[in-house]
């Protein structure tokens, strides 16, 4: 006996109940009524599983709620959307598997807390004060979700390359960041953010060509460059990110 699917079938009913509600609710619409690829349909069944106390899991067939497609701009390719305390969260058109997975981890830390989650996750925050600062040899990935933890959060000053896949000069720079990373493991943390991957960082820095290098201490910008620099540079542009002093807000 197969166990029941835990992702609802929406109708406006029941979405406009999830969406009032506290809980943050995860949404794949479809273009034209058309069901989610198989791998897309077991992201949205595991998410439902694992965060079933903490996640709503809808698919909503457009062409039955047609009213459903022009309220939440439904293109002309599926949409997934993450929805919290009335305001959308997430947006991903044509989602893969991974966007599930993505954006239902970030929705699921926005949920309520009871009062034995707050207790674990207070245990758990003692631990972590103990454990030592991870050290990376190599590049770091960071992802929209996880940037603010990787590096506005880092206790390392960190060297950010936007880069993308099809970027001939992001390439050429990429041997020299594996290498330099090794070398100043505990220093500088090197940190890559794909573009394409993660419209929502290079929009909100403003990334207008890559490979775009951006250096960052104690959470703030300390300097920006574009192109694909020689190692000597980018060693000696290390060094003074290590050195660089930043003043007290105070």
């Amino acid at each position: 006996m197969t166990n029941p699917s835990l992702v609802i079938k929406a109708d406006p009913q029941s979405l406009d109940q999830a969406l009032a509600a506290d809980m943050p609710v995860l949404m794949w619409f479809s273009a034209n009524g058309e069901s989610p690829m198989a791998d897309v349909s077991k992201a949205l069944e595991a998410a439902s599983k694992d965060y079933a106390s903490r996640l709503k899991v809808f698919t909503v067939d457009t062409a039955k709620y047609p009213d459903l497609k022009e309220r939440f701009q439904v293109g002309k390719q599926p949409l997934l959307v993450g929805w919290h305390q009335g305001e959308q969260v997430k947006r991903r058109p044509r989602p893969w598997a991974a966007d599930v997975q993505s954006i239902a981890d970030a929705l699921a830390k926005l949920a309520p807390v009871i009062k034995q989650e707050k207790q674990e996750s207070d245990s758990s925050e003692e631990q972590k004060e103990k454990q030592p600062v991870m050290m990376h040899d190599k590049p770091v990935h960071v992802t929209d979700d996880t940037f603010e933890n990787e590096v506005i959060n880092s206790e390392l000053p960190v060297l950010i390359d936007f880069w993308a896949e099809w970027c001939g000069p992001c390439r050429m720079v990429a041997p020299t960041l594996e290498k330099l990373a090794g070398e100043y493991v505990g220093k500088v943390k090197i940190a890559k953010v794909d573009v394409d991957n993660n419209p929502g960082l290079a929009q909100a820095f403003r990334i207008m060509s890559i490979p775009t290098l951006m250096f960052i201490k104690q959470g703030k910008i300390v300097g920006q460059t574009a192109g694909a620099l020689p190692e000597a540079t980018l060693r000696d542009a290390l060094e003074q990110l290590i050195a660089l002093e930043i003043p007290s807000d105070n």
